[in-house]
C-alpha cells in the first residue's frame, strides 16, 4: 500500500486483524516446523542459516507506526536498533521432551503478545525432542497484522534451500520517519484512490453477500462451545494421508476443504453428544483467500470468510455432498469479497470500544477452519530434511475451538486449538477427529 512519497501503508485486511487484537489472547499465527535427522546433535548451523536468512525478509526488520489521530493508517518503517537476538532464541524442550511438549511451548509462543515498540515476531529453535519424526522444530510466531496464511507461507519459501533470495515484498521503501505534511497528504491521496474505487466496490456488494451466505448465513446454533475464552490455549494434532483424503472427496464431488468441514463438524458433534447436545447442525466459518498469482508471494492480509452451515446428522457421504453443495453456492467468481462488508463494520465496533464484547456474544459462527495448500515435495533448510509442519491459530472471542489445516510433502496436518478451560476434553475431541477421517475414507471405499 506504498504511496508515491515510499509510506508503506497497512492494508484494509490488515487493519481489521488490528483492531481485532482487543481479546484475551494477541492475534498471532505461526507454524512449528519439525527437522528430521538423528545426525543433527548441534543445531548452530541450523540456527545461524536461519537467522542469517530471516534477516533477510526486510518485513521482519520493521516496526508498525501509529500515526497520530487523521493521518491515516498505520505504516511499516525500519527499525534502527533492530536485534535478531531479540526475535530468535534457541530453547531445550521442556520434559517429557516429546512432540506434545513442543507443541505446548509453541502454544505458549503463540499465545504471548509481541511488543508493538519492535518487529511483530518471535522465533525459537527448539532443541532435545525425543521423537522419532523430528528433533528440533522452529516455532514461528508472526502478529496476524503481518501476514495471512499464505503470506505465511511466502516467508517459509525464504528460509528453505534452494529458493530465490528475493524478499516477499518490495524493497523500494522509505526508511525514514516521513513528516506530518507527508502523512496528511498520503492519506488524502488514499481517500481520493478509495472514492474512485468506490462503484467498483459498490458492484461487487451482490457477490460479498453470496459468499458470507447472504447476510452470514444467520444465526448459528447454540452450544457449549461458544463460551468467552480465557488467555490458555493447547494445541494437538492429527495427520492424514492426503491423496487417500482427496480421493474420497472426489467420490463425491467434494474439495480437500468440504471434506474437512464434514470431519470437524463429526468430532464436535462427538463431543456435545456426550455433553447431551444434538444440534443437526453446526457453523463452521472458513477464510477465503483474495489473493491473485500477483500477490501470492506478498505479505498483508487479502482474505475474507465464508461460514458454512454443516450438517451432522447421516453418513459422511451425504454430509459431504451437502457440505459440497452449500460451499459452491457460497463461492464468488472473484474470492475474499466478504471483507469489503465486514471490515467497515468490525473497524466501526473497534472505534467505539465495543468489538470484543461484540465477539464474545456473537450468534454466528461455533467453530473456525483454517486449510492451507503447502509444499508438496519434501524440504531442507542447512541441508537438514523438514519431517513435518504443524499451522498454528489462535481461537478468538467465545469461540471454544479452532482448526487449522495445512498439507505438506503429501501429509494434511491438521491443528486442533482449544481453550483447555472449556474444552477439558480435548484429546477425546482430537480422537474423535481421527476417527470422523476414518470413516471418511472407508465410506469412500
Amino acid at each position: 500500500m506504498a504511496a508515491s512519497n515510499g509510506i508503506d501503508r497497512i492494508g484494509p485486511g490488515d487493519l481489521i486483524e488490528l483492531v481485532s487484537d482487543v481479546g484475551r489472547v494477541p492475534m498471532n499465527v505461526g507454524a512449528a516446523i519439525f527437522f528430521a535427522g538423528e545426525n543433527l546433535t548441534n543445531p548452530t548451523t541450523l540456527m545461524t542459516v536461519l537467522a542469517e536468512r530471516l534477516v533477510r525478509i526486510r518485513r521482519l526488520r520493521q516496526c508498525l507506526i501509529e500515526p497520530a489521530f487523521g493521518l491515516g493508517r498505520p505504516y511499516w518503517l525500519d527499525d534502527a536498533h533492530f536485534d535478531i537476538d531479540a526475535h530468535f532464541s534457541q530453547v531445550r524442550c521442556p520434559g517429557p521432551r516429546d512432540r506434545d511438549a513442543a507443541l505446548t511451548l509453541a502454544a505458549d509462543a503463540l499465545t504471548r503478545p509481541l511488543p508493538r515498540s519492535q518487529p511483530l515476531w518471535r522465533a525459537l529453535l527448539v532443541t532435545d525432542i525425543a521423537d522419532p519424526n523430528g528433533h528440533t522444530a522452529l516455532v514461528m510466531v508472526l502478529h496476524h497484522v503481518l501476514a495471512d496464511g499464505i503470506g505465511g507461507l511466502s516467508i517459509l519459501a525464504h528460509l528453505v534451500d534452494g529458493t530465490d533470495s528475493t524478499p516477499p515484498m518490495p524493497e523500494q521503501r522509505a526508511s525514514t520517519q516521513p513528516t506530518r505534511r507527508e502523512l496528511f497528504y498520503d492519506n488524502a491521496i488514499g481517500h481520493l484512490r478509495a472514492l474512485r474505487r468506490a462503484p467498483r466496490a459498490v458492484a461487487r456488494l451482490p457477490a460479498a453477500w453470496t459468499e458470507l451466505g447472504r447476510g452470514g448465513g444467520g444465526r448459528a446454533p447454540r452450544c457449549s462451545l461458544n463460551a468467552p475464552i480465557g488467555s490458555r490455549l493447547a494445541l494437538e494434532t492429527v495427520e492424514v494421508d492426503l491423496d487417500t483424503l482427496r480421493r474420497a472427496g472426489r467420490q463425491w464431488d467434494a474439495t480437500i476443504n468440504d471434506v474437512l468441514l464434514v470431519a470437524v463438524g463429526g468430532a464436535l458433534a462427538t463431543i456435545l453428544h456426550k455433553r447431551g447436545e444434538f444440534p443437526s447442525e453446526l457453523m463452521i466459518s472458513v477464510p477465503v483467500s483474495a489473493r491473485t498469482a500477483a500477490t501470492g508471494g506478498q505479505l498483508g492480509n487479502r482474505v475474507g470468510v465464508m461460514p458454512v452451515r454443516v450438517p451432522l446428522d447421516g453418513t459422511p457421504e451425504h454430509r459431504s455432498v451437502s457440505v459440497s453443495r452449500t460451499t459452491r453456492l457460497q463461492k464468488a467468481n472473484v474470492r475474499g469479497l466478504s471483507a469489503e462488508l465486514l471490515g467497515p463494520v468490525f473497524r466501526a465496533l473497534a472505534a467505539v470500544g465495543a468489538f470484543r464484547r461484540f465477539v464474545d456474544r456473537q450468534r454466528r459462527v461455533n467453530s473456525f477452519l483454517s486449510d492451507l495448500p503447502g509444499p508438496s515435495s519434501t524440504l531442507t533448510v542447512a541441508g537438514v530434511p523438514v519431517a513435518s509442519m504443524v499451522p498454528m491459530i489462535v481461537t478468538t472471542g467465545n469461540v471454544a475451538v479452532a482448526f487449522a489445516a495445512l498439507s505438506y510433502a503429501g501429509t494434511l496436518t491438521v491443528a486442533v486449538v482449544v481453550d483447555p478451560d472449556l474444552v477439558p476434553e480435548h484429546r477425546d475431541l482430537t480422537e474423535a477427529l481421527r476417527e470422523q477421517f476414518r470413516s471418511i475414507v472407508a465410506s469412500a471405499q
